[in-house]
Protein backbone atom coordinates (compact mmCIF):
# COMPACT_ATOMS: atom_id res chain seq x y z
CA UNK A 1 0.00 0.00 0.00
CA UNK A 2 1.32 3.58 -0.65
CA UNK A 3 0.19 5.49 1.90
CA UNK A 4 0.12 8.74 0.27
CA UNK A 5 -0.54 7.20 -3.36
CA UNK A 6 -2.91 9.27 -5.76
CA UNK A 7 -2.63 7.59 -9.00
CA UNK A 8 -6.13 6.19 -9.40
CA UNK A 9 -4.35 3.43 -11.40
CA UNK A 10 -2.35 1.79 -8.76
CA UNK A 11 -4.98 2.50 -6.08
CA UNK A 12 -7.81 0.43 -8.24
CA UNK A 13 -5.13 -1.88 -8.26
CA UNK A 14 -4.79 -1.93 -4.27
CA UNK A 15 -8.91 -2.27 -4.39
CA UNK A 16 -8.53 -5.46 -6.63
CA UNK A 17 -5.52 -7.12 -4.25
CA UNK A 18 -7.58 -6.33 -0.96
CA UNK A 19 -10.76 -7.90 -2.37
CA UNK A 20 -8.74 -10.93 -3.71
CA UNK A 21 -7.80 -11.59 -0.21
CA UNK A 22 -10.94 -10.91 0.78
CA UNK A 23 -12.58 -13.76 -1.20
CA UNK A 24 -9.51 -15.84 0.17
CA UNK A 25 -9.91 -15.96 3.47
CA UNK A 26 -13.63 -15.96 3.11
CA UNK A 27 -13.79 -13.70 7.09
CA UNK A 28 -17.25 -13.79 9.28
CA UNK A 29 -16.08 -9.98 9.55
CA UNK A 30 -13.56 -7.73 9.19
CA UNK A 31 -12.01 -5.07 11.69
CA UNK A 32 -10.02 -2.41 10.52
CA UNK A 33 -7.62 0.65 11.47
CA UNK A 34 -5.61 3.35 10.02
CA UNK A 35 -7.14 5.62 7.28
CA UNK A 36 -6.47 4.15 4.25
CA UNK A 37 -7.31 0.67 5.22
CA UNK A 38 -10.41 1.89 6.56
CA UNK A 39 -11.43 4.06 3.42
CA UNK A 40 -10.52 0.82 1.39
CA UNK A 41 -11.33 -2.07 3.32
CA UNK A 42 -14.74 -0.80 4.30
CA UNK A 43 -15.21 -0.22 0.48
CA UNK A 44 -14.50 -3.71 -0.75
CA UNK A 45 -16.17 -5.21 2.15
CA UNK A 46 -19.61 -3.70 1.57
CA UNK A 47 -19.44 -4.75 -2.51
CA UNK A 48 -18.55 -8.23 -0.89
CA UNK A 49 -21.10 -8.38 1.97
CA UNK A 50 -18.69 -8.51 4.54
CA UNK A 51 -19.38 -6.86 7.91
CA UNK A 52 -16.69 -4.24 8.36
CA UNK A 53 -15.39 -2.81 11.81
CA UNK A 54 -13.10 0.48 11.32
CA UNK A 55 -11.23 1.60 14.12
CA UNK A 56 -10.50 5.79 13.81
CA UNK A 57 -7.59 5.60 15.25
CA UNK A 58 -6.24 9.37 14.02
CA UNK A 59 -8.34 11.65 11.18
CA UNK A 60 -4.94 12.13 9.19
CA UNK A 61 -3.77 15.00 7.86
CA UNK A 62 -6.68 15.59 5.44
CA UNK A 63 -8.89 16.69 8.03
CA UNK A 64 -6.25 19.82 8.93
CA UNK A 65 -5.67 20.50 5.07
CA UNK A 66 -7.79 22.43 2.75
CA UNK A 67 -11.02 22.91 3.12
CA UNK A 68 -11.63 21.33 -0.60
CA UNK A 69 -9.41 18.56 0.48
CA UNK A 70 -11.19 17.98 3.73
CA UNK A 71 -15.05 17.77 1.86
CA UNK A 72 -13.18 15.03 -0.55
CA UNK A 73 -12.30 13.35 2.72
CA UNK A 74 -15.70 13.71 4.44
CA UNK A 75 -17.93 12.50 1.34
CA UNK A 76 -15.09 9.46 1.39
CA UNK A 77 -15.25 8.82 4.64
CA UNK A 78 -19.62 8.61 4.18
CA UNK A 79 -19.77 6.94 1.15
CA UNK A 80 -17.31 4.09 2.60
CA UNK A 81 -18.83 4.11 6.41
CA UNK A 82 -22.23 3.70 5.04
CA UNK A 83 -22.56 0.07 5.58
CA UNK A 84 -20.52 -0.81 8.60
CA UNK A 85 -22.20 -2.21 11.57
CA UNK A 86 -20.28 -0.02 13.90
CA UNK A 87 -17.27 1.85 14.22
CA UNK A 88 -14.79 2.27 17.35
CA UNK A 89 -13.34 5.77 17.93
CA UNK A 90 -10.13 6.61 19.84
CA UNK A 91 -11.42 9.85 21.63
CA UNK A 92 -14.47 11.68 22.11
CA UNK A 93 -13.73 14.46 20.01
CA UNK A 94 -13.36 12.97 16.72
CA UNK A 95 -16.57 10.63 17.51
CA UNK A 96 -18.25 13.91 17.72
CA UNK A 97 -17.12 15.40 14.35
CA UNK A 98 -18.42 12.02 12.54
CA UNK A 99 -21.37 12.58 14.09
CA UNK A 100 -21.84 15.89 13.04
CA UNK A 101 -20.70 15.48 10.07
CA UNK A 102 -23.55 12.29 9.55
CA UNK A 103 -20.42 10.16 8.79
CA UNK A 104 -21.98 7.79 11.20
CA UNK A 105 -25.37 7.20 13.56
CA UNK A 106 -24.28 7.56 17.03
CA UNK A 107 -25.55 4.44 18.02
CA UNK A 108 -23.35 2.63 16.29
CA UNK A 109 -20.29 4.43 17.33
CA UNK A 110 -17.97 3.58 20.69
CA UNK A 111 -15.37 4.98 22.02
CA UNK A 112 -12.00 3.38 23.28
CA UNK A 113 -9.45 4.26 25.56
CA UNK A 114 -6.84 3.99 22.74
CA UNK A 115 -5.64 0.28 21.74
CA UNK A 116 -5.60 0.34 26.03
CA UNK A 117 -2.36 -0.37 27.82
CA UNK A 118 -1.06 -3.94 29.14
CA UNK A 119 -0.56 -2.56 32.63
CA UNK A 120 2.12 -5.27 33.59
CA UNK A 121 4.44 -5.05 30.19
CA UNK A 122 4.40 -1.12 31.20
CA UNK A 123 5.01 -0.63 35.31
CA UNK A 124 4.98 2.27 37.25
CA UNK A 125 8.73 3.74 38.07
CA UNK A 126 10.29 6.07 40.20
CA UNK A 127 11.75 9.19 38.93
CA UNK A 128 15.10 9.08 38.29
CA UNK A 129 17.19 11.57 39.95
CA UNK A 130 18.55 13.53 37.06
CA UNK A 131 21.22 15.61 39.09
CA UNK A 132 22.25 17.63 35.80
CA UNK A 133 18.95 18.55 34.85
CA UNK A 134 15.71 18.02 33.50
CA UNK A 135 15.50 15.32 30.79
CA UNK A 136 12.48 15.39 28.30
CA UNK A 137 11.43 12.86 25.01
CA UNK A 138 9.69 13.51 22.55
CA UNK A 139 8.20 9.97 21.42
CA UNK A 140 7.25 10.25 17.25
CA UNK A 141 7.85 9.80 13.96
CA UNK A 142 9.50 13.13 12.52
CA UNK A 143 6.49 14.56 11.00
CA UNK A 144 5.80 18.67 11.75
CA UNK A 145 2.21 17.48 12.01
CA UNK A 146 3.39 15.53 15.53
CA UNK A 147 5.06 19.25 16.48
CA UNK A 148 8.83 18.38 16.17
CA UNK A 149 9.53 22.16 15.33
CA UNK A 150 7.27 23.74 17.93
CA UNK A 151 9.43 21.35 20.38
CA UNK A 152 12.70 22.58 18.92
CA UNK A 153 11.26 25.81 19.04
CA UNK A 154 10.37 25.63 22.54
CA UNK A 155 13.47 23.98 23.80
CA UNK A 156 14.92 27.00 22.14
CA UNK A 157 13.13 29.59 24.27
CA UNK A 158 13.71 27.08 27.24
CA UNK A 159 17.07 26.54 27.43
CA UNK A 160 18.73 30.13 28.51
CA UNK A 161 16.37 29.92 31.69
CA UNK A 162 17.79 26.74 32.75
CA UNK A 163 21.06 25.30 30.43
CA UNK A 164 21.23 22.28 31.91
CA UNK A 165 18.43 21.01 30.09
CA UNK A 166 18.36 17.71 27.67
CA UNK A 167 15.54 17.95 24.98
CA UNK A 168 16.04 14.60 23.37
CA UNK A 169 13.79 13.19 20.76
CA UNK A 170 13.18 9.08 19.78
CA UNK A 171 11.69 8.16 16.48
CA UNK A 172 12.53 7.65 12.77
CA UNK A 173 11.93 9.27 9.88
CA UNK A 174 9.06 9.09 7.27
CA UNK A 175 10.53 10.24 3.99
CA UNK A 176 6.63 9.02 2.28
CA UNK A 177 4.69 11.10 4.70
CA UNK A 178 3.96 14.92 3.85
CA UNK A 179 4.67 16.63 6.84
CA UNK A 180 8.30 14.70 7.41
CA UNK A 181 11.69 16.70 8.62
CA UNK A 182 14.17 16.73 6.50
CA UNK A 183 17.24 15.16 7.93
CA UNK A 184 19.51 18.08 7.14
CA UNK A 185 16.86 20.10 9.66
CA UNK A 186 17.70 17.03 12.04
CA UNK A 187 21.21 17.93 11.91
CA UNK A 188 21.54 21.25 12.19
CA UNK A 189 19.02 21.32 15.18
CA UNK A 190 21.70 18.89 16.75
CA UNK A 191 24.68 20.68 15.88
CA UNK A 192 23.72 23.58 17.41
CA UNK A 193 22.91 21.92 20.36
CA UNK A 194 19.22 22.85 21.04
CA UNK A 195 18.23 18.92 21.33
CA UNK A 196 19.39 15.23 20.42
CA UNK A 197 18.14 12.59 18.13
CA UNK A 198 18.43 9.15 19.82
CA UNK A 199 17.20 7.42 16.61
CA UNK A 200 14.83 4.83 16.71
CA UNK A 201 14.01 1.83 18.96
CA UNK A 202 11.39 -1.04 19.00
CA UNK A 203 10.89 -0.81 22.62
CA UNK A 204 10.76 2.48 24.55
CA UNK A 205 10.33 1.34 28.02
CA UNK A 206 14.35 2.14 28.78
CA UNK A 207 14.13 5.25 27.62
CA UNK A 208 10.83 6.23 29.50
CA UNK A 209 12.68 5.19 32.66
CA UNK A 210 15.72 7.59 32.42
CA UNK A 211 13.79 10.98 31.79
CA UNK A 212 11.56 13.00 34.19
CA UNK A 213 8.66 14.07 31.62
CA UNK A 214 7.62 13.72 28.20
CA UNK A 215 6.80 15.97 25.70
CA UNK A 216 4.06 15.94 22.39
CA UNK A 217 2.80 18.71 20.95
CA UNK A 218 0.87 17.36 17.94
CA UNK A 219 -1.86 18.92 16.06
CA UNK A 220 -4.21 16.18 16.36
CA UNK A 221 -4.09 12.64 17.69
CA UNK A 222 -6.31 9.59 18.10
CA UNK A 223 -4.95 8.31 21.12
CA UNK A 224 -1.44 8.87 20.95
CA UNK A 225 0.29 5.49 22.24
CA UNK A 226 3.59 6.73 23.33
CA UNK A 227 1.51 9.11 26.36
CA UNK A 228 -0.39 6.39 27.25
CA UNK A 229 2.92 3.97 27.60
CA UNK A 230 5.19 7.39 29.71
CA UNK A 231 2.03 8.01 31.85
CA UNK A 232 1.58 4.25 32.85
CA UNK A 233 5.17 4.21 33.99
CA UNK A 234 4.63 7.18 35.72
CA UNK A 235 5.88 10.02 34.05
CA UNK A 236 4.77 13.45 34.03
CA UNK A 237 3.23 14.79 30.53
CA UNK A 238 3.25 17.89 28.45
CA UNK A 239 1.40 17.83 25.64
CA UNK A 240 -1.39 19.92 23.55
CA UNK A 241 -5.17 20.60 24.15
CA UNK A 242 -6.14 19.14 20.77
CA UNK A 243 -8.21 15.73 20.49
CA UNK A 244 -6.50 12.58 21.36
CA UNK A 245 -4.30 14.49 23.67
CA UNK A 246 -6.26 16.02 26.25
CA UNK A 247 -7.99 12.62 26.52
CA UNK A 248 -4.87 11.08 28.38
CA UNK A 249 -3.57 14.37 30.66
CA UNK A 250 -5.68 15.67 33.34
CA UNK A 251 -4.32 18.91 33.46
CA UNK A 252 -2.47 20.17 36.54
CA UNK A 253 -2.45 16.62 37.86
CA UNK A 254 -0.82 14.30 35.55
CA UNK A 255 1.24 16.52 33.31
CA UNK A 256 0.29 20.40 31.93
CA UNK A 257 -1.62 21.25 28.42
CA UNK A 258 -0.70 23.75 26.00
CA UNK A 259 -1.67 25.25 22.68
CA UNK A 260 -0.94 23.82 19.60
CA UNK A 261 1.22 25.08 17.16
CA UNK A 262 2.48 27.51 19.73
CA UNK A 263 6.51 27.43 20.77
CA UNK A 264 5.69 30.04 23.60
CA UNK A 265 2.86 27.96 25.14
CA UNK A 266 4.23 24.67 24.96
CA UNK A 267 7.87 26.77 26.22
CA UNK A 268 5.54 28.09 28.99
CA UNK A 269 4.51 24.54 29.99
CA UNK A 270 7.82 23.42 29.98
CA UNK A 271 9.16 25.90 32.61
CA UNK A 272 5.78 25.39 35.09
CA UNK A 273 7.00 21.94 35.02
CA UNK A 274 10.94 23.09 35.46
CA UNK A 275 9.30 24.94 39.04
CA UNK A 276 8.23 21.56 40.38
CA UNK A 277 10.46 20.20 43.09
CA UNK A 278 10.52 15.79 42.84
CA UNK A 279 7.76 15.03 45.32
CA UNK A 280 5.30 16.97 43.02
CA UNK A 281 6.98 15.86 39.71
CA UNK A 282 6.32 12.51 41.56
CA UNK A 283 2.84 13.02 42.52
CA UNK A 284 1.47 14.15 39.10
CA UNK A 285 3.57 10.76 37.69
CA UNK A 286 1.42 8.83 40.29
CA UNK A 287 -1.82 10.91 38.87
CA UNK A 288 -1.05 9.39 35.18
CA UNK A 289 -0.06 5.65 36.24
CA UNK A 290 -3.67 5.92 38.32
CA UNK A 291 -5.38 7.21 35.50
CA UNK A 292 -4.60 4.54 32.79
CA UNK A 293 -5.35 1.91 35.68
CA UNK A 294 -9.25 3.56 35.99
CA UNK A 295 -9.51 4.40 32.35
CA UNK A 296 -6.66 2.90 29.57
CA UNK A 297 -6.57 -0.96 30.49
CA UNK A 298 -6.25 -3.13 27.62
CA UNK A 299 -8.54 -5.43 29.14
CA UNK A 300 -11.56 -2.86 28.65
CA UNK A 301 -10.82 -2.54 25.11
CA UNK A 302 -11.23 -6.26 24.41
CA UNK A 303 -14.45 -6.49 26.44
CA UNK A 304 -15.51 -3.63 23.70
CA UNK A 305 -14.14 -5.72 21.03
CA UNK A 306 -15.47 -8.78 22.29
CA UNK A 307 -19.33 -7.23 22.43
CA UNK A 308 -19.27 -5.59 18.75
CA UNK A 309 -18.13 -8.66 17.36
CA UNK A 310 -20.41 -11.41 19.16
CA UNK A 311 -23.24 -8.80 18.09
CA UNK A 312 -22.41 -8.16 14.92
CA UNK A 313 -21.22 -12.03 13.76
CA UNK A 314 -24.69 -13.12 15.46
CA UNK A 315 -26.82 -10.57 13.21
CA UNK A 316 -24.83 -11.49 10.15
CA UNK A 317 -24.96 -15.20 10.45
CA UNK A 318 -29.19 -14.84 11.49
CA UNK A 319 -29.56 -12.85 7.73
CA UNK A 320 -27.57 -15.32 5.97
CA UNK A 321 -29.65 -18.22 6.84
CA UNK A 322 -28.65 -21.43 7.84
CA UNK A 323 -25.27 -23.04 6.00
CA UNK A 324 -25.96 -25.85 3.41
Amino acid sequence: MDRKGLNPFVELRFLWRIARKFREIKPDLILGFTVKNNVFGALVAAWLKIPFVPNVTGLGTAFMSSAALRAVTVRLYSYCFRHCPHVFFQNEDDQALFIELRIVDAEKTTVLPGSGIDLRAFPYTDLPHNNGGTKYLMISRLLRDKGVIEYVEAAKLVKPYAPDIQFLILGDFDAENRTAISRHDLENWQNSGVIKHLGRASDVRGYIAQVDCIVLPSYREGAPRTLIEAAAMGRPIVSTDVPGCRSVVDEGKSGYLCEARSPRSLADAILRFESLDQEARARMGRAGRQKMEREFSVDKVIAAYRRVVELTTRESLARRGPLV
